[in-house]
């Protein structure tokens, strides 16, 4: 991720703009958190090719797995108008 744009403004609460950042934000929490894809997969009832299409960025990932995956990994999906301050 060395030329990645996630957090470049805000890298407390990072502005995710693509599935692929949103991908590689989810891959980073669960590397650091010593996790396998399959570990995740386990807890949250789903597949490891779930796992690999969303930190690869697939665009047609559903949403609620995505929370799920997410909120396992302890994070959460904010919405904010655009600009607005974080």
């Amino acid at each position: 991720m060395k030329n990645s744009p996630i957090g470049k403004k805000n890298p407390v609460h990072p502005a995710i703009m693509s599935v692929p950042e949103l991908g590689a934000l989810v891959r980073q929490a669960r590397k650091a958190q010593g996790l396998t894809q399959a570990d995740i997969a386990g807890l949250a009832n789903t597949g490891t090719r779930f796992l690999v299409d969303l930190e690869n960025g697939k665009p047609t990932i559903q949403l609620q797995k995505t929370l799920d995956v997410m909120a396992l990994l302890g994070l959460e999906l904010v919405v904010a108008k655009k600009g607005a301050p974080r």
